[in-house]
């Protein structure tokens, strides 16, 4: 195991469509949860006990190490007031850590801003997938995104060394010095220059990496895989965001959960073990979240649109551990079936922000929220 101290850095897995928080984290002690799931409900038997009251879904077996070890924390009843079960309004929400307004900038994009106040290093922030999460956009903040570091790079497709060498020097022609360019020019070569620097330095991780750990072949354990060689290659990355999905459980709940978190809980596994493995894990955090819960009340086959859901946070440095209150399933407790929201996700950001990243949260979540103790 290497020892080279490395800065602190966030991975952010985003679970698209609306993890079913109830069959995540199973309230298995409850008979309301049997009463209320009568057909997509985890057998007591499955559930992989946690304390008395609760325990993780089975296909989370591959990470239950890391929670006896104390470096899981699990945020139990997380979202915000006054919820939308529109997804793109909740992920809109979530990315901008703005619940009353539409946000301009990402928390994420936000928080690499003031990392890196002198825009010095354009891969401060890499996104693992196509297009930019919302998350990750804010005003002159540069941000790489991948679908596959192997392949990655500018003009790809050109097979031809040489015809791929003169493509890339016209490119750097056009995106050269932009005194004599309009405003629009300059901004289009800023971006252009920033992607020829990025293509150029993410194209050498994978030789700089070596591991003994074999990673799944699903697209989650892909683009851990490529975090770890990033990771390695010592780029100076630190923010590193990917999603995975749908989680969308409207019908056949069992079987379709069942494989998400396996792949999820499975990539996770062999992430860890990677950076573990690299002396990387002490100083990695990985926040695991999803736009939003689903109903506590099963529709047959599935579950539909609900509110209070649940987050991650893991890592070596993790003070693991339950957070937040479980939401309450009596019925009086609730309205249209939804599960309450206990916890702030904003509390979950702020932590992150300035315990881990020693940046000022309040101007990033918009507010002063109260911090928790999972660092």
């Amino acid at each position: 195991m290497t020892s080279t101290k490395k800065e602190r850095s966030v991975v952010v897995i985003e679970l698209q469509g609306g993890n079913d928080a109830l069959n995540t984290v199973i309230p298995y002690n409850n008979p309301l949860y049997y009463d209320f799931r009568s057909n997509v409900g985890i057998p007591e038997g499955e559930v992989l006990h946690l304390d008395g009251e609760v325990g993780f879904n089975p296909n989370l077996a591959p990470i239950k190490h890391l929670w006896d070890q104390g470096n899981i924390a699990v945020i139990n009843g997380i979202g915000y007031p006054n919820p939308n079960r529109s997804h793109f309004r909740s992920r809109d929400v979530w990315y901008t850590a703005e619940s009353e307004k539409i946000g301009a900038e990402g928390w994420l994009g936000a928080a690499i801003r003031d990392l890196d106040a002198r825009g010095e290093n354009v891969l401060t922030g890499v996104n693992f997938g196509r297009g930019l999460p919302r998350a990750m956009v804010c005003k002159g903040v540069p941000v790489a995104s991948v679908a596959n570091l192997e392949t990655y790079g500018l003009m790809p497709d050109i097979q031809d060394e040489k015809s791929r060498q003169y493509a890339l020097e016209a490119f750097s022609r056009i995106y050269g010095p932009t005194d004599t360019k309009d405003i629009v020019a300059q901004v289009l070569s800023e971006t252009g220059s920033n992607a020829l620097k990025g293509a150029d330095r993410l194209r050498s991780a994978p030789d700089l990496y070596s591991s003994s750990v074999e990673y799944a072949d699903t697209p989650i354990g892909q683009s851990l895989r490529n975090m770890a060689q990033v990771m390695s290659a010592d780029l100076g990355t630190r923010i590193y965001y990917t999603m995975h999905g749908s989680f969308d459980t409207h019908s056949n709940e069992i079987p379709a959960h069942s494989k998400l978190w396996t792949d999820v809980s499975t990539a996770i596994a062999d992430f860890t073990g990677d950076l573990d493995e690299h002396g990387m894990l002490d100083d990695t955090l990985i926040l695991v979240f999803s736009e939003f819960g689903r109903r506590i009340r099963d529709n047959g086959t599935g579950t539909d649109h609900g509110s209070g859901g649940v987050a991650f946070v893991m890592g070596g440095s993790v003070n693991g551990g339950l957070y937040g209150e479980y939401p309450s399933l009596r019925p009086e407790d609730h309205s249209e079936g939804d599960l309450h929201f206990t916890n702030d996700f904003r509390s979950t950001y702020a932590t992150i922000l300035n315990r881990w990243l020693e940046l000022d949260p309040n101007p990033i979540v918009h507010g002063d929220y109260e911090q928790m103790a999972f660092l």
